[in-house]
């Protein structure tokens, strides 16, 4: 069986192609995978193809159980994807779809299976039976679909199952909960003086993600020009917390921050360092903006915990940390902040991004614009 490993040009990356047995008629057939970002994790991917081959997966395909078959791509997914990834992919197979049709043969899965899948999985698929989602089933099917297509690529099946098959159709509102101006007013009037309310304050200016504003550092942070710089994500895989640098060119960017939470951020620094001189020796100087008494840098899970007794503390809805951001984003776009700027500032790899995932609130931008402008054609504005 050959293979080769080579430099994508049109990409900058990496890339290998390799030979598959012949298909039924004989024909010739190659499987071609980009997007390595280097030489070594393309040899290691390719060396994975390979021996898949010469195991006899391509040969014994119609015998295999679809659980197998995914247990061994998410192994393969390791070589070329952050464990993070991996972990939330096989998280979404094993709880939501191996238990229901992972025993189904790989050759034997048709879109009837996938559509009877997310329809129970709508109705029972939660916790205790409960409903699970239309948001976590997409997600199930985007994460299926993706398996089942390298199924199709390496010539384990002819044809992709999913690929006929709806996901769940999400709300308009896929942007997740989100407060109204006055919500968000009453929390961060509630949160003041509180030990994290510089976090909370430059959340809805700046809409950064959980694991940006865990790993935010002084030195990050521009008083004089009033910016932060996004540089780092103090994440978790597992419960263990690891750093690593923003996946996208458009992650690592510039903020400029309103004065009220740049001031915040001051009286925070004075706090800290008034903590830092009562802690003693045994204080640990991480340069991170937000952290414990000790110095030690927040678990971004703990943030979420805080998250949620903040809101029942204030009286307004309890959000997921996440539609902090969701929140930051519709009230910039409510006020009339152009998408453009949005995109740039959550660090959205396009505006398209932006103006998909915000589009219900796009509408009702449109209609004021529309508003405004026929009343300054009637001589009112």
């Amino acid at each position: 069986m050959r293979g080769s490993v080579k430099k994508d040009p049109a990409r900058g990356t990496w890339m290998y192609v390799v030979d598959l047995p012949p298909g039924p008629d004989n024909q010739r057939r190659q499987k071609l995978k980009r997007g390595f970002s280097t030489r070594r994790a393309a040899e290691e991917a390719l060396a994975e193809v390979i021996g898949r081959v010469n195991r006899g997966i391509h040969a014994d395909a119609g015998r295999r159980r679809l659980s197998e078959y995914l247990e061994e791509w998410l192994e393969g997914l390791a070589v070329s994807r952050e464990n993070s990834t991996v972990e939330n992919y096989g998280n979404v197979l094993r709880s939501w779809v191996i238990p229901r049709i992972g025993g189904l043969r790989l050759s034997a899965v048709e879109p009837g299976h996938l559509r009877k899948l997310y329809a129970e999985l709508l109705k029972e698929g939660g916790r205790g039976g409960r409903p699970l989602s239309a948001r976590s089933v997409s997600l199930a099917h985007r994460v299926l679909h993706r398996a089942l297509e390298d199924a199709v690529s390496d010539g384990l099946l002819p044809r992709n199952p999913a690929a006929s098959v709806k996901r769940p159709a999400v709300s308009s509102s896929a942007a997740g909960a989100v407060w109204s101006a006055e919500d968000a007013r009453r929390f961060l009037a509630a949160v003041t003086g509180e030990r994290l309310e510089a976090l909370w304050r430059l959340e809805l200016n700046t809409g950064l993600r959980r694991a940006e504003a865990a790993g935010l550092r002084w030195s990050d942070v521009d008083f004089s020009a009033g910016v932060i710089q996004v540089r780092v994500q103090r994440t978790t895989e597992g419960y263990k917390v690891v750093e690593r640098e923003p996946k996208t060119a458009a992650g690592r960017r510039r903020v400029p921050v309103d004065p009220g939470a740049m001031a915040a951020l001051r009286a925070w620094r004075t706090r800290q360092k008034e903590e830092r001189l009562a802690f003693g020796p045994a204080y640990q100087d991480t340069d991170l903006v937000f952290t414990r008494e000790d110095g030690s840098g927040w678990h971004p899970q703990s943030l979420r915990h805080a998250l949620t007794w903040a809101c029942k503390r204030a009286g307004v809805p309890v959000l997921r940390y996440h539609d902090l951001r969701h929140t930051a984003a519709t009230l910039a776009l409510e006020a009339g902040v152009h998408p453009k700027v949005v995109q740039e500032r959550l660090g959205h790899a396009s505006v398209q991004i932006t103006l998909d995932t915000y589009s219900h609130v796009q509408e009702s931008v449109a209609k004021d614009a529309a508003d405004r402008i026929a009343r300054y054609l009637g001589g009112d504005g």
